[in-house]
């Protein structure tokens, strides 16, 4: 079994703490936004949603750290946290009054950042278009945080991921530091790769700050993409199209070796499968290496599966696999709970789970034991 040393709850404050971005995501529903007239509101990061996920769908006692304008868009993206159960009492808040060491105007000149994100159908895909440029979470420098007053609290699980660490000129320093200080702590550590040329089209940048990262993880999460473009990490060879899924299992089993290799800290690696038959439709899978057994835990393939809203999918299998483990689960449990919150998450809208834990678990036996799914009455 996986090489991790989990605290217990009883000697912790948190069992769970993300660094990262959040931002309000606006979704025009069934509506491409360039033809939207109404929308709902979100909230949603790659990091952040992993504490949403912990906190609302396990029940679990999560908190984020970050940074936002105080003013109605940061307001209400902390109020939507706080639904799902997350301590915002670390959030950062830069003030509109011009004062202080965390201010800005009323200008907007230092800003929340926002998404509109319409979810595609059929043919069409997703499309997110962002507005980040200037958000307070892209001021925070190695300091702003005092992570040796936090992690002494109790912390079990601490998370970031690789949107945060491109974000600006210094966010790989401050996610180095609060790895090394949770390290120093005993808490276990997360990391997803998450690579997205938006935030970052410098490849040779994400991999510099990301190997740094990596070297401090426990637990790595990253598609194969991920591991190319933000690790430089490549199968020995390409895959055509029409080979079956064994021979891709075993070339990117091989890679993960070659990672866990190189980096002996880590003690395990997984990521999700998804394969887009279109916009609302997917094929769904998830996969764990266990680098201490020196073997591949995977989840059931889900196939065919209708979707509602593809975002936070990834996360919410990172969230399920902590969740898991948190619980005393192991990585054989651990891949098909997160495999299971994944594809819950993403049959409903927005980035983070709508789900509780009992029906991630009955998506876990129906998955299983090759069941349907019934109506509940």
């Amino acid at each position: 079994m996986a090489d991790l040393t989990i605290k217990s709850a009883a000697e912790c404050k948190y069992d769970e703490v993300s660094l990262g971005e959040v931002m309000l995501r606006i979704d025009p529903g069934d509506i491409p936004t360039a033809r939207a007239r109404t929308a709902r509101l979100w909230q949603g990061g790659g990091e952040t949603n992993v504490a949403c996920g912990l906190g609302y769908c396990f029940n679990m006692r999560t908190a984020v750290v970050t940074a936002l304008v105080d003013d109605g868009i940061g307001r209400n993206i902390e109020n939507q946290m706080r639904e799902c159960g997350v301590d915002t009492s670390h959030i950062i808040w830069f003030k509109t009054d011009g004062k202080g060491e965390f201010s800005t105007d009323k200008k907007g000149t230092i800003c929340n950042g926002v998404n509109f994100t319409w979810s595609g159908k059929g043919v069409v895909p997703s499309i997110t278009e962002y507005y980040r440029a200037h958000t307070a979470i892209r001021e925070l420098k190695p300091g702003d945080v005092d992570w040796k007053a936090l992690f002494p609290q109790g912390v079990r699980w601490f998370h970031t991921g690789g949107i945060y660490t491109l974000i600006s000129p210094t966010s790989a320093d401050v996610a180095l530091e609060a790895m090394l200080a949770a390290g120093e702590a005993g808490t276990v550590r997360s990391f997803d790769l998450n690579y997205r040329s938006k935030v970052e089209p410098n490849k040779d940048r994400a991999r510099e700050n990301n190997k740094k990262i990596v070297a401090q993880t426990d637990f790595l999460v990253g598609n194969q993409g991920d591991f190319s473009d933000a690790l430089g990490e490549e199968l020995d060879r390409p895959v055509g199209k029409d080979e079956p899924f064994d021979v891709w299992l075993d070339l990117y089993s091989a890679m993960l070796k070659r990672v866990a290799d190189k980096y002996p800290n880590l003690k395990l690696i997984g990521t999700q499968l998804r394969a887009a038959l279109s916009a609302d439709k997917i094929n769904w899978g998830a996969v764990l290496y266990d680098t201490a057994e020196d073997k591949l835990h995977l989840a059931v393939t889900r196939e065919e599966v209708e979707i509602a809203d593809r975002t936070g999918g990834g996360d919410s299998f990172a969230s399920g696999v902590a969740a898991a483990l948190l619980n005393g689960k192991d990585p054989a449990d651990a891949v098909q709970w997160g495999a299971a919150h994944g594809i819950c998450v993403q049959a409903t809208p927005g980035d983070t789970s709508m789900v509780k834990q009992a029906d991630v678990l009955k998506e876990v036996d129906r998955a299983l034991s090759g069941g349907g799914v019934s109506a509940m009455r």
